[in-house]
């Protein structure tokens, strides 16, 4: 008889230790794990947004500062040189600043610049280089020749500076204070770009120009 009651004893504890789960059971385990997946998943696409911010501000950050490079570099080295368009006469100025001469509704600016390399002059060319800036399309380009003076139907080289540009002005110092045109037959003491962009706002750098603002053409005028 006491064999018959440890054999039963057995046999319920056998039977309790293999009991499954409940539906409640595995219906909370797959809550569970739902959450914790939708939590890993939120948190790895908001780190895959932001490294993608991240760069994209990076890049635009580069594009900005590699553009100012070129143009402080075209400004700083200005050449007290006339500039001529498609094998036209010369103009009377060392800086083009009308906006129709490059086709574009906003502001424009053209001059000659210095220090354009020609390692022992290997190549056929000058080492001036006739430069223009302009907003085309919402982006501001950089125009340039071959030559410093372009003949008829010769096509400027474009190289696109900033994007997502919606206006842009030049300025010019002559020693007494900032002007929207340049039309003297001098160099201005200083010169200022604006550029009002779609993420930043208006970014405003001035240079420094070897220029003689308006003190020569003041004396030229009291000479006559």
């Amino acid at each position: 008889m006491a064999y018959t009651g440890v054999a039963l004893s057995r046999c319920f504890t056998h039977k309790h230790e293999n009991k499954g789960f409940t539906l409640l059971e595995v219906l909370i385990a797959i809550a569970i794990f739902s959450l914790i997946s939708l939590s890993s998943f939120t948190i790895f696409d908001s780190v895959l947004k932001g490294d993608a911010t991240s760069k994209e501000r990076s890049e635009r950050q580069n594009e900005l500062q590699r553009a100012f490079l070129i143009i402080e570099r075209d400004i700083t080295q200005i050449a007290r040189r006339t500039i001529r368009f498609e094998g036209e006469a010369p103009s009377a100025q060392f800086i083009q600043s009308t906006s129709d001469t490059f086709g574009s509704e906003d502001q424009a600016v053209a001059f000659v610049r210095q220090g354009w390399t020609n390692p022992g002059l290997l190549l056929p060319r000058s080492d001036m280089q006739a430069v223009s800036y302009r907003l085309f399309e919402g982006t501001l380009q950089r125009l340039h020749a071959n030559f410093v003076d372009s003949v008829v139907g010769e096509e400027p080289k474009i190289r696109p500076l900033i994007s997502d540009v919606t206006a842009v002005s030049f300025e010019y110092y002559d020693g007494d204070k900032w002007q929207k045109s340049w039309s003297n037959n001098t160099l201005p003491l200083a010169m200022a770009i604006e550029v009002d962009t779609k993420d930043y706002g208006v970014i405003r750098r001035q240079f420094l120009v070897p220029g003689d603002g308006q003190s020569k053409q003041t004396q030229l005028s009291g000479s006559n």
